[in-house]
């Protein structure tokens, strides 16, 4: 695959209910609604704890999604990216106990089993 943008989402949680929620909405459509909007992919990565991790802890859960472009990226987040926010934050207020940190990164190389 040749150059890519990436763009990716990290959520982390102080309610374990509120992250599966949170799973269960993008398993139901999310993902694939972002594809439908422009990405090429879409991936999530349920995170695991350390084996140290404060009792209570609760793993962070992240989404990634392939652009053909920063261009590409760029109108979808100027465009169809809008209303899937809006409906993202309305389910999953920070009232919630969910904080997003999104990522941008130039994806350069994908290596691929046959």
């Amino acid at each position: 695959m040749s150059e890519t943008f990436l763009y990716s989402v990290r959520s982390t949680f102080t309610n374990a209910e509120v992250r599966a929620d949170f799973i269960a909405w993008l398993r139901g459509g999310h993902l694939a609604d972002v594809v439908k909007a422009g990405a090429l992919d879409a991936e999530l990565v349920e995170l695991e704890l350390a084996p140290d991790a404060p009792a209570g802890a609760i793993a962070d859960v992240e989404t990634r999604y392939h652009f053909a472009s920063r261009a590409a990226f760029d109108a979808y987040a100027n465009g169809p990216a809008v209303p899937l926010r809006a409906e993202g934050m309305a389910k999953f207020p920070p009232s919630r106990g969910i904080v997003m940190t999104r990522g941008f990164a130039r994806s350069t190389l994908r290596v691929a089993s046959r």
